[in-house]
């Protein structure tokens, strides 16, 4: 194992011997479903969850930070996500020998709510990310140094919930309202809860390190079968920590929906036995009461899986050590977009369309004659949350044209209303598709109005919409 202690090396990657830690990192994006869960259902019923609530140990952060930080420029809503892997109580069965080590983590996600519940995004920092490091206060109540470098997983060991708040702050100049972390002992429980988790596997893995054992294909999973999928490294992908994070980011996306769209929302007893699980696992600082999530709820309660975004923080190869990475240059505009985050969905005119982006099927067709076109516009569409999809070029047109199959008039509204030159909706003939709107791009283009996504699409974004099976 490295000696240099800037390099927070783990268990899964310098031991061999069965030490599992790989499968809590998961449970960061455990805490982006209870958000989902939250925002997406109206817990009004607060008798019935005082209980669960009551699980949730808290955390006094604020006074370890002190005043000197970035300014609140909107009413977004930034919660930072930790993933813990402390051996403590019944953590100790993922490995006796660490159980008196500082707890590590390596699962970082900014889970971003937009002003006025329109959109919501986790970013995904990197545990191998490489930062400058402030100072900050060590666990044991002394000064740790700042560190012109050091590996970002670092700040969680040495100083706590306190010292990633303080990074993540410091490199993204983003204030970070409330953070909420977990550990690894309510994982299977939740993926039972909400009746497994739906995943496609691109071939058949047999991997004995990770226990995984599946066919390739669809399969729901749950219990020691989902850990398993979450910790497997070598079995699929290139086994490179990027490529587990999408992997993970995928899961979360497919755990949310099925929290979304399975019942649990909706069934009382098993919402519960959900959000039981959950805050067994979670701590948070002293300011994200019971009250606050409520509100939190209540402000997001118009999510749907279309606008639940999965990106990692723009970053690539550390030129110091290619064994790290490093913010790349697309990063400080992407944290000026989230930073800046202020656009609240409108109210729609009276007799407008109320058909939101997220049920609008579209079609996009590329008659302005240049290249990639149809392309760019159809990347800004799916940022909106609209359903796209490319349907190559057309005959050569001056004007943008919306037109629309049987049944889907209303969305084609939808739109045209978010297009600058304001194309008439137009019912098509020929080729046309029962309930798809199509968008002919012409040579008056020029952008979209938002609808309330507020940050451009990212590349490699992930949407908790995604088909499972599309890599």
């Amino acid at each position: 194992m490295n000696s240099n202690p800037m390099y927070m090396e783990y268990v899964d990657d310098a031991d061999p011997q069965p030490a599992p830690r790989r499968g809590w990192r998961i449970l960061g994006w455990v805490c982006i479903g209870l958000s989902a869960v939250m925002v997406a259902g109206s817990l009004t019923a607060y008798g019935l969850y005082r209980k669960a609530f009551g699980n949730i140990s808290h955390e006094d952060v604020n006074a370890q930070l002190g005043p000197n930080r970035p300014k609140k420029l909107n009413s977004a809503m930034n919660i930072l996500l930790l993933g813990s892997d402390t051996r403590a109580g019944a953590n100790g069965k993922y490995g006796r020998s660490l159980k008196n080590e500082a707890p590590r983590s390596d699962t970082m996600i900014l889970l971003h709510l937009s002003p006025g519940g329109g959109q919501a995004m986790g970013i995904s920092f990197p545990r191998d990310l490489m930062i400058p490091m402030p100072s900050c206060k060590s666990r044991k109540g002394g000064t740790i140094p700042a560190q012109s470098r050091a590996q970002i997983n670092s700040a969680f060991t040495n100083g706590g919930a306190a010292c990633v708040i303080k990074t993540i702050e410091s490199i993204s100049n983003i204030r970070v309202d409330h953070f909420m972390q977990v550990d690894f002992t309510g994982f299977k429980t939740i993926t039972k809860a909400i009746g497994g988790v739906p995943v496609c596997l691109p071939k058949s893995v047999n991997d004995p390190k990770s226990g995984l054992r599946l066919s390739k294909g669809k399969h729901k999973i749950s219990g020691e079968t989902a850990l398993a999928y979450v910790r497997v490294r070598h079995g699929l992908g290139d086994g490179s920590d990027t490529d587990r994070i999408k992997r993970q980011q995928k899961f979360m996306g497919a755990l949310a929906g099925q929290a979304m769209s399975a019942g649990v929302l909706s069934n009382p007893k098993k919402l519960y036995a959900l959000m039981n699980a959950v805050t067994k696992s979670l701590t948070t600082d002293k300011e994200l009461t019971p009250q606050v999530m409520m509100d939190i709820a209540q402000e997001m309660s118009g999510m749907t899986t279309g606008k639940l975004r999965f990106v990692t923080v723009p970053s690539g190869p550390d030129p110091a050590d290619i064994n790290r990475v490093a913010l790349s240059q697309a990063a400080q505009p992407f944290f000026a977009a989230v930073r800046n985050d202020k656009t609240v969905p409108k109210e729609p005119k009276a007799g407008a369309s109320k058909i939101p982006p997220s049920q609008v099927r579209v079609r996009v067709y590329n008659g302005s004659g240049v290249d990639g076109q149809a392309g760019r516009v159809a990347d800004d569409l799916e940022s909106q949350g609209f359903q796209v999809a490319v349907g190559g070029n057309a005959p050569a047109t001056a004007a943008t044209k919306v037109l629309y199959g049987s049944g889907a008039d209303q969305q084609a509204q939808t739109l045209a209303a978010l297009i600058p030159s304001g194309p008439q909706p137009t019912a098509r003939g020929k080729g046309a598709t029962p309930g798809v709107v199509d968008l002919v791009v012409g040579r008056n283009w020029t952008n979209l109005k938002s609808a309330g996504a507020g940050i451009p699409k990212q590349q490699g974004e992930i949407r908790a919409s995604d088909n499972i099976c599309d890599t």
